[in-house]
């Protein structure tokens, strides 16, 4: 072992046991800088997946409303501190950010989001998704409204978006600064949601009774998390139009139980089904197809590719439909790289095989090798699902992959083996520097999520080749893997 604690070539940890390799590694991290974060996240080495699930069963609160009402403003001082980025202009926030809040002892996670405008166009039409999704994966809504301001035409359509996700909402006046601007909240009553709560969410004022009615309705357990335990894995169905989506749910659930058509797009909102499958409970999602271009669509096909992307986010695995019969399009590609984004586990379900003869199986064998090199770790699956040929054979891909998104490695037998990893095949030399690999953790799972400690920062290729050989030793088969790079420098000696 080199004396900053890295893996290299004359390492004498690689002939002991991993814990062994694991200690040596953890002793020389110490030469280096490494922050509270840094600690938090080696002391908890690859805990117990309970704790995840738990953390998974923590209830979500979306807090919406049009763009520079004070929404992240509220957000930091539900946090007691300032995580969310406050500036005195309309637009700041644009994704949804999620953080984790505390009140009574109750734990939550609290999801800002940019502001909502109805006729919202560019950007503005993303932001306004990304809220419209956050309303649909939360159990409970903080809808915040400039008091000083009043309803506006925005707001109004905020509220009927609310009422028809069904969703409890609590409605925060906010901008109340004292008790002469009360009356501008009360006037929030013709909203029709309720008791409108004053609060200054830049001075604390009022905030204590919003949280306190917060937890009247907010459950216990989340009801809208990916993964609650003891309940059926969830599996959405995802693939370009008239994939044969549809036909695969009815053929699975033995009825009639979607409206099937050769017109593409038949499908607009998610059908959510439980199958009895191979003796086994699961639940099954149909969704409308994915288009070209999800900016360019509008009206009913936006909105169905919003709630198919809420569809995907609350599964745990994704199957693909590709139509084998048809040559692979974009639309698959992008499909598949939709789910990878969302870390969901992955099956390939090439359907309509029965419509393809020898030579269009083998071009479609080279379309998979040039258009899907980059997911060859995906279970493959040809069925047909207008005859129910080999769908029995879904149950042991959704197995394996859904057993990849759970696994864990252990750190000291993930070490050695990048101790041999890195001997063999070390970072090239860039800048006169090779860049050395010092310790690795797995910090999650669903989908496994490894952090790289190392000496310089490590290039996009070597990070493909770890993922390769990671792959090579330890499957992950049907999901997809999370490498993060945390470069920390030498600690330097005190005079």
């Amino acid at each position: 072992m080199r004396e900053n604690g890295g893996m290299s070539t004359d390492d004498p940890t690689r002939t002991q046991d991993p814990d062994a390799v694991e200690r040596a590694l953890r002793a020389g991290l110490e030469e280096f800088e490494l922050s509270d974060e840094d600690r938090s996240l080696l002391d908890l080495d690859g805990g117990p997946d309970a704790e995840e699930a738990q953390a998974a069963a923590v209830p979500v609160v979306a807090v919406v409303g049009r763009p520079n009402v004070g929404k992240s403003t509220l957000v930091n001082r539900v946090l007691g501190r300032r995580e969310a980025v406050v500036e005195d202009v309309p637009g700041v926030t644009r994704d949804r950010v999620a953080y984790d809040g505390e009140w009574a002892g109750r734990r939550f996670t609290l999801v800002d989001t940019g502001g909502w405008e109805v006729d919202a166009t560019g950007i503005h039409l993303r932001v306004a998704e990304q809220a419209e999704i956050a309303v649909d994966l939360a159990d409970a809504v903080l809808f915040v409204v400039d008091a000083t301001v009043g309803a506006t035409d925005d707001d109004e359509a905020v509220v009927k978006l609310l009422r028809r996700s069904g969703k409890p909402v609590v409605l925060v006046a906010n901008k109340v600064d004292d008790q002469r601007t009360e009356a501008d909240a009360a006037a929030l009553w013709n909203l029709g949601l309720g008791q409108p709560w004053p609060v200054s969410a830049l001075h604390g004022r009022g905030s204590g009774d919003v949280l306190d009615a917060l937890l009247e309705v907010l459950p216990d357990v989340s009801q809208v998390a990916a993964y609650r335990p003891g309940g059926p894995r969830r599996v959405a169905l995802l693939g370009r139009p008239n994939v044969g989506k549809s036909s695969m749910l009815n053929k699975l659930t033995g009825d009639e139980r979607v409206v099937v058509d050769d017109v593409a797009g038949t499908t607009r909102d998610p059908v959510d089904e439980i199958v009895e499958l191979a003796g086994r409970t699961w639940r099954f999602v149909d969704t409308a197809g994915i288009r070209r271009r999800v900016h360019q669509t509008r009206g009913a096909d936006f909105y169905a590719s919003l709630r198919t992307q809420t569809a995907l986010e609350k599964a745990e695995v994704a199957v693909v439909l590709v139509d084998a019969s048809d040559v692979l399009a974009e639309q698959d590609v992008r499909v598949v790289q939709q789910v990878i984004d969302a870390g969901r586990a992955l099956v390939i379900a090439y359907n309509k095989w029965d419509l393809t003869d020898e030579e269009r199986r083998h071009f479609l064998e080279r379309e998979i090798e040039r258009d899907l090199v980059q997911v060859t770790w995906a279970p493959r699956v040809n069925v047909s699902a207008r005859t129910g040929r080999h769908l029995e054979r879904l149950v042991p891909a959704l197995d394996t992959a859904l057993e990849s998104w759970d696994s864990r490695i252990p750190t000291g037998r993930l070490n050695a083996f990048l101790g041999q990893v890195v001997a063999a095949h070390p970072h090239p030399v860039r800048g006169g520097k090779q860049p050395r690999i010092l310790f690795a953790t797995q910090a999650g799972t669903r989908p496994p999520r490894f952090v790289l400690f190392a000496s310089g920062f490590i290039e996009a290729g070597y990070r493909r080749f770890v993922e390769r050989r990671l792959r090579e030793e330890f499957g992950f088969a049907g999901t997809p893997i999370e490498i993060s790079v945390r470069v920390r420098e030498k600690r330097r000696a005190r005079r």
